[in-house]
């Protein structure tokens, strides 16, 4: 490593050690205000240690997006890329999440699950990658064993209240989500055929 990576390496560091208790306990965390810092827990990569590092935040409803300018260098990113499953602190309690990484050179993987909005917003960031950004969006799951955790699909229904009430192809007829229209035409249908 050269000796201004070295030094680089030591500044974050010191920084992330005074920051870091802080932010965790709630201090500049994006509740009142979308953008803040949160802190990001990941599992490393070679170790399987777990980390934890304060990142700039933006709060997209139940949706976090984090990012670093430093997207080649940036241990979490790669970290996140090896394996999406996180840890965050937002407003001082923690919180599991599955990132979907943006990141330099990196095939983005896993924003189909996204809502509409968040995968233009992942669309409209892989640019900024070429100037060595990287965004990770975290979607909210439930903690690893809490009941409910390990089915596939725990953060689909996170991801349907989100979509808003359009609801998907999940909808039935007469659900509360369908257009009032519909829930007549069906009832008329119903009728009829009695």
């Amino acid at each position: 490593m050269s000796q201004p990576r070295r030094i680089e390496a030591a500044f974050f560091r010191m920084l992330n050690a005074l920051i870091e208790p802080r932010v965790r306990a709630g201090w500049g965390s994006p509740c009142l205000a979308p953008g803040g810092l949160v802190v990001l827990e990941t599992t490393g990569r070679r170790t399987g240690g777990r980390s934890r590092l304060p990142l700039a935040a933006m709060r997209l409803h139940r949706y976090v997006v984090v990012s670093t300018f430093r997207g080649h260098r940036s241990e979490w990113v790669k970290n996140l890329v090896a394996k999406p499953e996180a840890r965050y602190w937002l407003g001082g309690k923690p919180r599991w999440a599955r990132a979907v990484v943006v990141a330099p050179g990196r095939k983005v993987r896993g924003a189909r699950e996204l809502p509409a909005v968040l995968r233009w917003l992942v669309a409209n960031l892989v640019p900024y990658t070429y100037a060595g950004w990287a965004f990770a969006v975290l979607i909210p799951e439930t903690a690893p064993g809490a009941p409910g955790a390990g089915r596939a699909g725990d953060s689909r229904g996170a991801l349907r209240a989100a979509a808003g009430s359009r609801g998907g192809p999940g909808r039935r007829r007469g659900d509360a989500r369908t257009p009032r229209h519909s829930r007549a035409t069906s009832g008329a249908r119903s009728r009829a055929g009695r």
